[in-house]
């Protein structure tokens, strides 16, 4: 699996919130207008249910950019659990600032933190198994490294982060190449060192795709015996040579997760880790 760095990642948080803000805040906030300039006020934030912390960091930026100078002190960590009614962080500063920078800060938390929550949901009911599950590229346009950095605080893990960090081999492409065994070997000679990933419909496919050296072969759509026969495969060819990680796609929902994770897949991915999260429901008190 592939990861971004911290500096990626940075400015990528960077412009996010930058952007957030413009279509917010645009030409200026005229309500806080109401507010007299000098008036320094405080506020704490809460969540009113049981979440996965995730995105201090983004709340951090929007606050800088709105105000370098507001005081900002937290209760929590990315990665804690939490309950309802408890304080994540508090603000102090320019009340005008506040209420300005109250609304992206608390889209930014709501939002990873529902990503962070649903991952540990998952993997908390996976932990029995050494699987690991994956986000996929079924991301919201535009917050890519936000939501995998959010995955991260759940328990999950990433899969590729898009098209230029790891081969994953499909049908077409493989028709394009002439065959899975081709397919493969113009993928090592085009990026040596980079990941490849087939992705194969039946046990044929998976056979083609092991013989010919993929490091990861997705099962798309296996059924339950199918997938325990590409386990039991792959581990006696590891006996003789070459070993895939095998990867388990499509379909896979809260119901039939755990079942396909006691086959002893290496992997399981998931679009709903990011394209189907909740919000947490956060409310931010203030007082002058």
């Amino acid at each position: 699996m592939t990861a971004f760095t911290s500096q990626q990642l940075s400015h990528s948080r960077s412009q996010a919130v930058a952007l957030s803000l413009q279509e917010d805040v645009g030409s200026g906030d005229i309500t806080a207008q109401l507010i007299p300039a000098e008036r320094q006020a405080s506020a704490r934030v809460i969540t009113r249910e049981k979440a996965v912390i995730a995105g201090r960091a983004w709340v951090n930026e929007v606050f800088r950019q709105v105000d370098a100078s507001v005081d900002i002190e937290w209760f929590c960590q990315d990665g804690d659990r939490v309950e309802p009614d408890q304080v994540l962080f508090a603000v102090k500063g320019d009340a005008r600032s506040l209420l300005t920078a109250e609304r992206c800060a608390l889209n930014w938390l709501q939002t990873l933190s529902g990503v962070a929550t649903r991952c540990r949901q998952y993997a908390d009911s996976v932990a029995h198994t050494g699987v690991r599950l994956l986000d996929t590229r079924k991301t919201l346009p535009g917050l890519r490294l936000a939501q995998k950095y959010a995955v991260t605080c759940g328990g999950c893990y990433n899969h590729r982060i898009g098209l230029y960090d790891a081969f994953l081999i499909k049908e077409n492409h493989i028709a394009a190449c002439g065959s899975i065994g081709d397919a493969v070997a113009a993928a090592h000679r085009i990026a040596p060192g980079k990941p490849v990933e087939i992705e194969t419909e039946n046990l044929d496919e998976f056979r083609q795709a092991l013989t010919a050296g993929a490091d990861i072969i997705m099962l798309d759509e296996f059924s339950l015996a199918d997938i325990r026969q590409a386990v039991r495969e792959n581990q006696a060819a590891g006996e003789n040579g070459h070993q895939a990680k095998i990867e388990a796609s499509g379909g896979i929902n809260e119901t039939t997760l755990i079942p396909v994770a006691e086959t002893g897949v290496d992997y399981i991915s998931l679009g709903t880790l990011t394209k189907d999260l909740e919000a947490v429901d956060l409310s931010l008190r203030l007082s002058m």
